[in-house]
């Protein structure tokens, strides 16, 4: 009689153990469902520089921003681009104009400096397919609002790249991807 009076407190103990676990778990992770916003975001991207190298020369046409829950993204469009788009992406201390080495000053607690392997001309006709002008914000986009971006610059158009300065509100993740003529550079809102 013993034993089964300590078994039933044994069960009763690990039944409010496990209730208190799930009243714990449904707390951290809001109503039943649904996740919590920041376990939704992956922020496994590091903030180390990537790059890669590709075999399109294609002129870039446009440049543009969105915004999501837990990333705002710029998309490089290389429409004709066929195969691999090369780019280089990493966080620097300054932004310095390629070709000159001028400094352009872009705002935001850390700076990314893009290049993508096309240039803002048509190589064959020298006529410009991209608007953008050394120093100067990016031609089209508004950034206001965004929780992550913060500035934009254009830095130039050298043999055969653009360079892009990107103002970030801090040293953030960042994944760099390509979708058909797309190069997508997506920075993380929090780590």
């Amino acid at each position: 009689m013993r034993r089964l009076g300590t078994a039933a407190a044994a069960l009763v103990l690990a039944a409010a153990g496990l209730a208190t676990t799930a009243g714990a778990a449904s707390a951290a992770s809001g109503p039943a469902g649904k996740a919590a916003p920041a376990a939704a975001c992956s922020t496994a991207w590091g903030s180390g520089a990537k790059s890669a190298t590709g075999t399109s020369s294609t002129p870039l046409k446009n440049i543009k921003t969105s915004r999501s829950a837990c990333y705002d993204r710029m998309v490089f469009d290389i429409s004709g681009a066929r195969g691999k788009v090369g780019y280089h992406v990493g966080y620097v201390d300054k932004f310095q104009q390629d070709g000159s080495g001028d400094v352009i000053p872009v705002k935001g607690g850390a700076i990314l400096q893009i290049f993508v392997s096309a240039p803002s001309y048509d190589a064959s006709t020298g006529k410009q397919s991209y608007p953008g002008k050394a120093g100067k914000p990016l031609p089209g986009v508004d950034i206001a609002g965004y929780k992550t971006f913060k500035d934009t610059k254009f830095g130039a158009s050298f043999e055969g790249q653009t360079q892009v300065g990107l103002g970030t509100r801090a040293k953030l993740p960042f994944r760099v991807s390509q979708s058909g003529h797309q190069l997508i550079v997506d920075v993380a809102h929090n780590w």
